[in-house]
């Protein structure tokens, strides 16, 4: 089959990066492979980038309008955004001066429920796409395309955009395709229930799909998607990661969670892999499977060593030394992992069937259960709501991690009000920091803002906490609303959340 798809692409014109760039007009709208580093195309944006850089020594300016399934990384969105490359950007993103030009309203930005976005470009939310860029192990004279580690929004890409450039990237694996799974779901108001009823359950190809003529000519690659090693665990995630753990074997205890256990979903970061890691070593746990985004790196030893039976997801969000350990054994690894559309790894409705238990980062939870994953003090940015609300609003447990505090305890995550609800009461389940565990399930307002207090606040917060919800206006929701954001307006004025 290799060989036949090698034979097949050469059909197609051969590109440079620089020839690919030069074709695509300022102002277009591209959509590009990738979710997370995993998959993204990597010459073409390099290219963009040179491109804007030509034009801006000119005096001129040479931006365009970018789609992914999620972020990219240092070689795509920051080498972009060094370049002002990027007037408009979604859904995701978690560049660091892609970050200043966004909360400096230089580039435009659409945060989004990445589940939304292929029914937003089918539907032409965006207006026309001009081009997708899609990375891939390669392609077909008849239109497969065959993905490399990430499928997320790239089918819907292939099918809408107006013309095709195709990255092949040699460094990735030719069987890959074993484990991608590509289906693309028809329109409203015709869609079927989705056969999906297990973790490992197939419904499609092993490829996308689009119509080769729309293919202007094919970029040859060899390299890596640079995903960072995740660092080791510090204290706090080892902490919150226990707390996890014992919460989730008092519940198959008291038969909340069934024997064979439910599939989980993690967000992305130190935290999550801390909880992979541990719920793996715990000998309590039962072996489990993961409906999950990304697949990073703590569970390739996890999958190896039998806890992790099988996993879902969009993307292979591996540091290249794990990545090579799944390629050097994927006689193993890949009838265990399955890699869907985003639109289906993410669909709400498979998330509610399946059971799944979703654990996400915040960036604050407030004393009721509202949960801030974005904005920093409500106005800047940080990196966008991402997968965590296609997860939390439609999961059997929604649990919220953060540590307690940060900046030496400048910061408190424990806040009377959320200066931005990117998750309402309504979905918040269970909040977990290092000082402990809220279980929030069945509780009223006051006995929520008690607990959270009581269990997850850092102790120099906790007077703080409990003389605010003493004192605040009586109600269903007790407020100050002269004082609900005391803490965040001491830290932009002072440095620090509390005076003194």
């Amino acid at each position: 089959m290799n060989a036949a798809l090698t034979s097949a692409s050469c059909r197609f014109p051969e590109l440079s990066a620089e020839e690919a760039a030069a074709m695509i007009d300022a102002g277009s709208t591209i959509g590009f492979s990738g979710f997370t580093p995993a998959g993204a195309a990597k010459a073409v944006p390099r290219a963009l980038a040179a491109k804007a850089k030509e034009a801006a020594s000119r005096g001129e300016k040479f931006r365009v309008r970018v789609l992914t399934g999620a972020s990219t990384g240092d070689a795509f969105d920051e080498l972009m955004a060094q370049a002002d490359a990027i007037s408009w950007r979604a859904p995701y993103q978690s560049s660091r001066t892609l970050r200043k030009r966004i909360n400096k309203q230089e580039t435009e930005f659409i945060d989004m429920h990445l589940s939304h976005l292929p029914q937003m470009v089918a539907f032409g939310f965006f207006g026309k796409l001009d081009y997708a860029v899609i990375e891939a192990i390669d392609v077909t004279s008849d239109g497969r395309v065959y993905m490399s580690t990430s499928s997320g929004a790239s089918p819907t890409f292939l099918r809408h955009a107006e013309k095709v450039i195709i990255e092949i990237n040699q460094h990735h694996s030719k069987r890959l395709g074993e484990m991608h799974d590509v289906a693309i779901l028809p329109p409203p108001p015709n869609r079927s229930p989705i056969p999906i009823h297990h973790p490992l359950s197939r419904m499609g190809a092993p490829f996308a799909s689009v119509d080769p003529k729309k293919i202007v000519g094919i970029v040859r690659t060899d390299e890596g998607d640079g995903v960072p090693p995740f660092s080791a665990p510090d204290e706090a995630s080892e902490a919150i990661a226990g707390h996890v753990v014992r919460f989730l074997i008092d519940e198959l205890r008291l038969g909340r969670i069934p024997p064979d256990f439910l599939p989980l979903q993690s967000g992305v970061g130190n935290v999550a892999n801390a909880v992979m890691a541990g719920l793996g070593k715990s000998e309590d746990v039962p072996p489990f499977y993961m409906y999950s985004e990304v697949f990073q790196d703590a569970l390739v030893d996890l999958m190896q060593n039998g806890s992790v039976l099988g996993a879902s997801s969009t993307s292979l969000t591996l540091s290249e030394p794990q990545l090579q350990r799944l390629y050097d054994n994927m006689d193993f690894f890949s009838p265990r992992i399955v890699l869907r559309p985003q639109e289906l790894s993410n669909n709400p409705g498979v998330i509610r069937r399946l059971g799944v238990i979703a654990i996400n980062t915040a960036l604050e939870v407030d004393i009721y259960g509202h949960a801030n994953s974005t904005h920093v003090c409500g106005t800047s940015l940080m990196n966008g709501v991402g997968g965590s609300g296609d997860f939390m609003r439609n999961a059997y447990l929604s649990i919220f991690v953060a540590p307690s505090v940060a900046k030496g305890g400048a910061i408190s995550a424990i806040v009377p009000m959320c200066t931005h609800v990117d998750h309402n009461e309504h979905t918040v389940q269970i909040v977990v920091t290092d000082q402990g565990l809220a279980d929030l399930r069945g509780l009223g307002p006051i006995e929520r803002a008690n607990k959270i207090i009581d269990q997850c606040a850092h102790p120099m917060y906790r007077d703080y906490l409990h003389q605010y919800l003493d004192t605040a206006t009586m109600g269903h929701i007790r407020h100050d609303l002269d004082r609900c954001f005391e803490l965040h307006r001491n830290f932009l004025a002072t440095g620090k959340m509390l005076p003194g």
